[in-house]
């Protein structure tokens, strides 16, 4: 029951975080970078912290917790989705997807030079192929315009503060403090940190807030930052690096949403791309896989 339990949240974690990239495409054609993503954490959040608070009366951070939910929100959200945020200016929904699998190598990477945890040739093997594959997949979508340069270089970026963020998330003593709570405060903390950006480079002839602002708007603070961040925290808390093996789902969902939603191109480069993406992170995670 347990395993199933794991499977079905693992696979409902992959799918909305992998439409996260489609959302914000669709919310990018009415508003401001900025304006999307701080909007969403904003509501995301502060529906989290009221559910917690109201609904299910749980405690709130204490003196010592507020420090380490700051600094996760700061890499998890201010970092990382900022950062995603601008790359998806210029780089395709299937791109942003399948860059989301490479993570999990680098999960494990920066584990074993943080903390010491086992560094195998593996590992290096794991991201050179992963890293081949997406910039297989993003060849013809670079030379035809649906991505830079410059956003898939933004977008590796943020990769690794997402990284940062999960393993920084997993050495932490929460002391029981309630998963909803930590998303909730972690997510409005990273929009309030970005608002002072968001103000400085809001332009009011730049944003509608029309149907396609709204659309984004609510599918990314409901399903992806509540549902999807809220299963992703309860994987990491049973097992990082098998946690990290889900990542994996979400190129083949990503690309298959942003084909039938955005009418993103699916070419031999992209299922190249892909397969060593995904052969690189099952060399990795094998013994995992074995386990699940």
């Amino acid at each position: 029951m347990k395993d199933a339990k794991f499977i079905v949240t693992g696979i409902l974690f992959a799918i909305f975080w992998a439409s996260a990239a489609t959302a914000t495409k669709i919310g990018l054609q009415s508003a401001q970078p900025f304006v999307l993503a701080i909007t969403r954490f904003l509501l995301a959040g502060s529906l989290m912290i009221l559910v917690a608070v109201f609904l299910l009366k749980k405690r709130q951070p204490s003196s010592t917790e507020w420090k380490p939910i700051a600094i996760y929100g700061f890499l998890n959200v201010s970092l990382y989705l900022g950062l995603y945020v601008i790359a998806l200016q210029s780089t395709s929904a299937g791109i942003a997807s399948l860059s989301l699998a490479i993570n999990p190598v680098l999960i494990s990477i920066m584990a074993a030079i943080l903390f010491k945890y086992k560094f195998t040739v593996i590992s290096i093997f794991s991201l050179v192929l992963c890293s081949i594959g997406v910039l297989i997949a993003a060849w013809p979508l670079l030379k035809n315009g649906y991505t830079s340069p410059v956003g898939f270089i933004i977008l590796l970026v943020s990769m690794l503060a997402y990284s940062g963020a999960a393993i920084f998330y997993t050495k932490q003593n929460w002391n029981d403090l309630d998963i909803l709570t930590i998303n909730g405060w972690q997510t409005l903390l990273g929009g309030l940190f970005l608002l002072p950006v968001g103000i400085y480079f809001y332009n009011p002839a730049l944003n509608r807030y029309d149907g396609k602002f709204w659309t984004g708007i609510l599918w990314l603070a409901i399903p992806v930052s509540i549902g999807a961040v809220q299963a992703w925290m309860l994987l990491l808390k049973k097992n990082p690096v098998t946690a990290a093996y889900w990542l994996y789902l979400c190129p083949v969902f990503g690309f298959l949403i942003a084909a039938c939603v955005l009418h993103e191109p699916i070419s031999f480069y992209t299922i190249t791309g892909l397969i060593l993406v995904i052969l690189g992170v099952y060399l990795i995670q094998r013994k995992n896989f074995r386990q699940i």
